[in-house]
């Protein structure tokens, strides 16, 4: 029996391509940038990033309706109830792929004096970095050395 080659396989459950539907617009990445440095409030991310008003108001929709964040009510003394918005823990569990994106723009796309944030261990303060690891221990240095394999809910493709 041959080994199916990459192109015998479905992507129609591709779990990269879901997420890229819930995440994959710029917008969306830089509102949960502004989550993650502790601004929560809309009008204070409108203000700090200049995502036009309803834009803000569907991505905020989006990432609650898809369980990335949840609206917590605060009222300002004398004002209507409003809401900010808070991480969940899938929402916690997106901090891995915001670091990666910024170490990635950091190399390559920071300006010459450097990246406008970097991203530190709270305990020690030394520079946080993400690394590569298999399940035996191994540390990966090579990306080369990672590589694609089906997945228990891998499906080959039918028909032509």
């Amino acid at each position: 029996m041959t080994t199916p080659s990459p192109l015998d396989w479905s992507f129609d459950n591709c779990t990269i391509e879901r997420a890229m539907g819930v995440l994959g617009e710029k917008w969306t990445l830089v509102v949960l940038r502004e989550i993650f440095t502790g601004v929560r409030r809309f009008e204070d991310m409108r203000t700090r990033t200049g995502i036009p008003r309803q834009v803000l108001t569907n991505r905020l929709a989006g990432l609650v309706d898809n369980g990335v964040l949840r609206r917590e009510p605060y009222r300002e003394p004398g004002a209507r109830v409003r809401h900010e918005y808070r991480l969940t823990p899938k929402g916690f569990d997106l901090y891995p792929v915001l670091i990666a994106l910024a170490e990635w723009g950091n190399r390559y796309l920071a300006d010459p004096e450097g990246p406008p944030i970097r991203y530190a261990h709270r305990d020690c303060g030394a520079e946080l970095h993400l690394e590569a690891h298999c399940a035996d221990g191994h540390h990966l240095t090579e990306h080369r050395e990672i590589q694609p394999r089906p997945g228990p809910g891998a499906r080959l493709r039918t028909g032509g």
